[in-house]
């Protein structure tokens, strides 16, 4: 009887902890030495713990434990067809859930370092990082991003089920001529449309580069 009441006591305990690691409620920032923990927040975001998770063939595991904020876009900031998809997904995404952020800002690197990812590698292919220990990259990351938007956007993420080599051969095809056909900018163009950056995890410092 005693074991059951002990029982019954740590419950409650639990499952508050639990609860808080991912509650809806923002969480005051936590520092942790060799992390971005000074990296702008984002209104209604709420503070991620990364963690080990399973490998699969579209995800892969981020390793070191940190305090990032969870559906991050890290983009070419300075692609005038990147920036174009960034401001259709503000449109659409009438209950803000995805965050962004210009690959050319320091705000991007502990993403880029918690992935193994450098920046030419994402000026290839740019990077979604949606959860705890979850990345994507190339028209995966494009067709994850939609599935957060309401209908009718987020229907199509069902192309997912479309073979990845083949997806992403399309990808490759216009990101490697993207500049040729809609141009390049010398900033990040968000700096010309500050209407946007509420939106950017990185507000603080494109506001003081402007």
């Amino acid at each position: 009887m005693l074991l059951r009441q002990t029982r019954n006591l740590t419950k409650p305990y639990a499952a508050r902890f639990s609860s808080s690691l991912f509650s809806s409620t923002p969480s005051p920032p936590v520092v942790v030495k060799g992390t971005a923990a000074h990296i702008a927040d984002v209104t209604g975001a709420d503070d991620l713990v990364y963690t080990d998770s399973p490998v699969s063939s579209t995800v892969k595991p981020v390793m070191e434990p940190t305090l990032l904020q969870p559906r991050v876009v890290v983009y070419d900031g300075v692609c005038h067809l990147c920036h174009g998809g960034v401001k259709w997904v503000i449109r659409a995404d009438k209950h803000r859930k995805i965050k962004f952020c210009c690959l050319q800002s320091k705000a991007a690197e502990p993403y880029l370092r918690l992935c193994g990812l450098d920046r030419e590698y994402v000026l290839r292919r740019f990077l979604f990082v949606e959860g705890p220990g979850l990345y994507h990259q190339a028209s995966t990351a494009a067709l994850k991003v939609l599935s957060y938007l309401p209908l009718p956007y987020s229907a199509l993420s069902s192309l997912l089920i479309i073979p990845r080599p083949l997806r992403d051969a399309v990808y490759d095809y216009v990101a490697k001529r993207r500049y040729d056909w809609f141009g390049k900018s010398k900033d990040c163009l968000v700096l010309e449309e500050k209407e946007l950056l509420e939106r950017f995890i990185d507000r603080d410092e494109m506001m003081g580069r402007s």
